[in-house]
């Protein structure tokens, strides 16, 4: 005889799992759809190897900079989100829900590079401070930061700093 309690349990743990699985694939095929809204722009990092043009995402309002580039499954090394704040503060970031590593580069409000965070932990919830005052963040593709040889003291170019190209 057929114990169906027992096949009724695995079918309640099938029917999770896939209800889960549902649940987190949808979440991800709207990851573009996050973006509806962001203006994108262009700037432009100085570095000691050159200079190098990024599009970018603007992340303005409370609601923007909250989601960030949460559930997004890939950024290429060529994009970018910019968090702007306005007047110099503390910032601190976090990387909940946030499935790829990132490269946090904060920005001081003449455009200069205070510090980066490099290839930050996803899904962490460790917060990632600015240690000192700043106006933005900008937000790349974990590792590309090295890559173009950015780092403390370079410029950032964008209308947010008044050093647009």
């Amino acid at each position: 005889m057929l114990d169906h309690s027992t096949s009724g349990c695995c079918n309640s743990v099938v029917v999770a799992a896939l209800s889960l699985f549902s649940c987190v694939m949808m979440a991800i095929m709207a990851a573009p759809a996050l973006a509806a809204g962001l203006r994108e722009e262009r700037l432009t990092l100085v570095t000691s190897n050159g200079r190098h043009d990024i599009e970018i995402e603007i992340a303005e309002t409370p609601e923007q900079k909250a989601k960030g580039l949460m559930f997004r499954t890939q950024l290429v090394p060529n994009r970018g989100m910019l968090f702007p704040y306005g007047s110099p503060q503390e910032i601190t970031m976090w990387m909940r829900n946030t499935y790829i590593p990132l490269d946090m580069v904060f920005i001081r409000a003449d455009g200069t590079v205070h510090r980066i965070e490099a290839r930050t932990e996803p899904l962490s919830e460790k917060i990632i401070p600015s240690r000192g005052q700043v106006v933005a963040v900008l937000e790349l593709a974990g590792g590309v930061a090295e890559k173009l040889g950015l780092k403390a003291g370079d410029k950032v170019l964008h209308k947010t700093f008044g050093t647009a190209p």
